[in-house]
């Protein structure tokens, strides 16, 4: 069978949809990827995938989604696949649509988060639900990351049958290891005894930095690493003027790793992984972050409530607040037993339901590939 999947930005593509793409060519299958050209493709490229340039916007513009649907329609009369798989809200209702128009046998779609439920002006919001409700009605497998979104999905009348499939990590990669943990300390300037906290996500307001920063000024017995970069894509509120501030409060107690591919190695030499997002799907990064044994910190919305058993594995605070973070981050950092129990209990949890492994073939299965 030949399968498309499609991806909005390169930075999607690598990190969500590379281990599907990778699987699918394990059972037999001609796998081809689409999405908008950027640097990040060079990886999947050099494993032998054709990955096809489309000018995603990742915006409501008009005349630019316009654009990116001739685009996939040409991919799609050029290569025939016999399944478009899609990811990402604009992105997987041009794909699907060009489907249709198209004559493609079969369509699916994996929702990473609906927009919906992210904090925003009314007509947003309802225009997200517009275009989820559209695209629900051409697609022939619906799945979710999160058990919520399916809720959702049922509750919305957006798809008869949706299927919350998860997310996952490869265990192998994501792991504690101690040599891995003394040396990225040693690279980064971190005490032995020195309690790290790390952030790793994109350098967007709804990930919850200035609420994240501003608490770490009251927890003065820890440091923070944050491992990210704002996307050429990204929209909205800039996020340079909150990292200024907190650059000159917390000094050498904030270390800004930028963009790296190494992030089991910043996470081995971690001792506490936050997330304190306004709006999320089922987030990669905490899953990487219990994988690798850390208490997780995060906020609780629709996907890390589902991820964090709070007082077992992690906390969970409102969102958007600065003071229950803080009392959550300095609770972790004056208690290294309890770090050490969330951090194992963590582990134990992602291990049984976040191995990539078995996400990728649940997917698969429930693609029919």
């Amino acid at each position: 069978m030949r399968v498309l999947f499609v991806a909005n930005v390169d930075f999607a593509l690598l990190h969500f949809i590379l281990p599907l793409m990778r699987a699918a060519r394990a059972r037999g299958h001609e796998v081809l990827g689409a999405c908008a050209e950027g640097p990040l493709l060079d990886l999947p490229r050099a494993e032998g995938f054709t990955v096809l340039p489309v000018p995603m916007a990742r915006s409501f513009s008009p005349s630019a989604n316009w654009r990116a649907f001739q685009a996939l329609r040409r991919v799609i009369r050029e290569y025939r696949p016999d399944l478009i798989h899609a990811h990402f809200p604009i992105s997987a209702l041009l794909a699907r649509v060009a489907a249709r128009a198209e004559g493609v046998p079969r369509t699916g779609y994996t929702c990473h988060g609906f927009l919906f439920n992210q904090p925003g002006p009314l007509w947003r919001r309802g225009l997200s639900l517009a275009v989820e409700w559209v695209g629900g009605r051409l697609t022939d497998t619906f799945l979710t990351v999160s058990e919520e979104e399916a809720r959702d999905a049922r509750r919305l009348r957006i798809h008869p049958n949706p299927v919350a499939v998860g997310n996952g990590r490869d265990p192998a990669r994501f792991h504690p290891d101690p040599a891995a943990r003394a040396a990225i300390r040693a690279e980064l300037g971190a005490a032995p005894g020195e309690v790290v906290v790390t952030a790793i996500s994109r350098l967007v307001r709804h990930k919850g930095y200035p609420e994240l920063l501003r608490a770490m000024e009251s927890v003065p017995g820890a440091m923070l690493w944050v491992v990210g970069e704002r996307l050429a894509s990204d929209h909205g509120y800039d996020l340079e003027p909150d990292f200024a501030r907190a650059a000159e409060i917390l000094g050498p107690r904030l270390r800004r790793l930028g963009y790296r591919h190494d992030t089991e190695r910043v996470l081995a030499g971690s001792d506490i992984f936050c997330l304190p997002s306004h709006f999320e799907g089922l987030p990669m990064s905490v899953i990487e972050a219990m994988l690798t044994g850390l208490p997780v910190v995060a906020t609780d919305i629709s996907g890390p409530r589902e991820q964090v058993v709070a007082g077992e594995t992690g906390l969970l605070v409102p969102p958007a607040t600065v003071e229950p973070l803080a009392g959550a981050l300095n609770q972790l950092t004056a208690d290294a037993p309890l770090r050490a129990r969330m951090g194992e209990a963590g582990r134990s949890r992602a291990l049984a339901l976040y191995d990539e492994a078995v996400v990728v073939a649940r997917t698969l299965d429930l693609l029919g590939l």
